[in-house]
């Protein structure tokens, strides 16, 4: 891990999941071995465990629930592992094709609105933040500035929609 832990974070948030194609590809054999002792999983088992244990984490980064990097990112994710197993949590589940092809068009149509709504959609849908917070972040004079932007990105974003 040469980038710094914050940077790390912040490259997950944006969508960049470079950094855990290279720790599943760094440690899926090591993790295979862990999986086949502990708990007497095949490799291909064990891999697509470690796959979802990483979307778990990527999901918990992206939205905000995890906000500092794990001292040791290894044990926190075998950890992980072993919480979706004694929960015995279902391997992920593909999306039915017209959703996922309603969330690609979403998407894309999200990514043609300017940078300032993009950021403040997120802030607001993904982030949780509330009027006053993302005022602040986004250096608006007050939470009624933010609310009517917000207001104003999702008409914008309708638009691009129809």
């Amino acid at each position: 891990m040469s980038a710094p832990l914050a940077e790390t974070l912040t490259q997950l948030r944006v969508g960049n999941q470079k950094f855990l194609i290279d720790f599943y590809q760094r440690s899926r054999h090591l993790f295979a071995r862990w999986a086949q002792r502990q708990h007497q999983l095949g490799p291909a088992q064990a891999h697509g465990l470690l796959q979802d244990t990483l979307l778990d984490f990527y999901d918990q980064v992206a939205d905000g629930r995890i906000t500092k990097m794990p001292d040791d990112l290894r044990a926190f994710l075998y950890g992980m592992a072993q919480q979706r197993l004694e929960a015995n949590v279902p391997a992920h589940v593909p999306l039915p094709a017209a959703e996922a092809g309603r969330r690609q068009r979403l998407l894309a149509q999200f990514n043609q609105l300017g940078a300032d709504c993009q950021q403040v959609l997120t802030y607001f849908y993904f982030r949780g933040y509330n009027f006053e917070k993302m005022g602040g972040k986004m250096g608006f004079p007050n939470a009624t500035v933010a609310r009517l932007q917000k207001s104003t990105c999702l008409r914008k974003l309708y638009e691009l929609l129809r």
